[in-house]
């Protein structure tokens, strides 16, 4: 189980690093955290865990709606 949830979580990193779009980037940075996030559960570190899904999910997507709106902006 902590091997397979490992793989998800480098998956999801290399679809955010290969998408030039941010659409399908968003989706595979909140695959690639949730599933570091559920490894790091299963490791017994459930705080860390915590804090790591809060700043991430809450810090950085802001970056990535940021960059949406600026894509989406024809000006």
């Amino acid at each position: 189980f902590v091997v397979v949830l490992g793989l998800c979580f480098i998956l999801g990193w290399l679809a955010v690093a290969s998408n030039p779009s941010p659409y399908y980037g968003v989706v595979g940075f909140v695959l690639g955290s949730v599933a570091g996030c559920r490894w790091l559960l299963s490791l017994g570190v459930s705080f860390v865990s915590l804090v790591l899904f809060i700043v991430y999910l809450g810090g950085m997507l802001v970056v990535f709606v940021y960059s949406v709106a600026l894509a989406a902006d024809p000006f």
